[in-house]
């Protein structure tokens, strides 16, 4: 059974940086690729970020390009979001999920094994 394990969330200031993880059990993570997803109270939970199975292709929103860096260690079984300069508007619960590539990467429904989630609240 795939799973994946999100960690890393918490409360920080705006301006400050966290660092989030996605540990898989399982099954052997580069053989997937693994995009992360937010979702905020009340809104649709939407694409953050993408990274192919080698790591050699990433893709990222708008919203955090230039401020979020995703990138994996597969011989740790982990991929990571580092997330820097970080806005209210980026509170939300943080989400991984696995699918073979990042096609289409912004839909949640194209990938089909997700984590239980990681709150991040950005506030002063």
């Amino acid at each position: 059974q795939l799973q994946l394990v999100e960690s890393g969330g918490g409360l920080v200031q705006p301006g400050g940086s966290l660092r989030l993880s996605c540990a898989a059990s399982g099954f052997t993570l580069d053989d997937y690729a693994i995009g992360w997803f937010r979702q905020a109270p009340g809104k649709e939970r939407e694409g953050v970020s993408c990274i192919s199975t080698s790591g050699g292709s990433t893709v990222y929103a708008a919203s955090v390009k230039g401020r979020f860096t995703i990138s994996r260690d597969n011989a740790k079984n982990t991929v990571f979001l580092q997330m820097n300069s970080l806005k209210p508007e980026d509170t939300a619960v943080y989400y991984c999920a696995s699918e073979e590539d990042c096609w289409s990467w912004w839909s949640p429904i194209r990938f089909s094994s997700w984590g239980q989630g990681t709150q991040v609240t950005v506030s002063s």
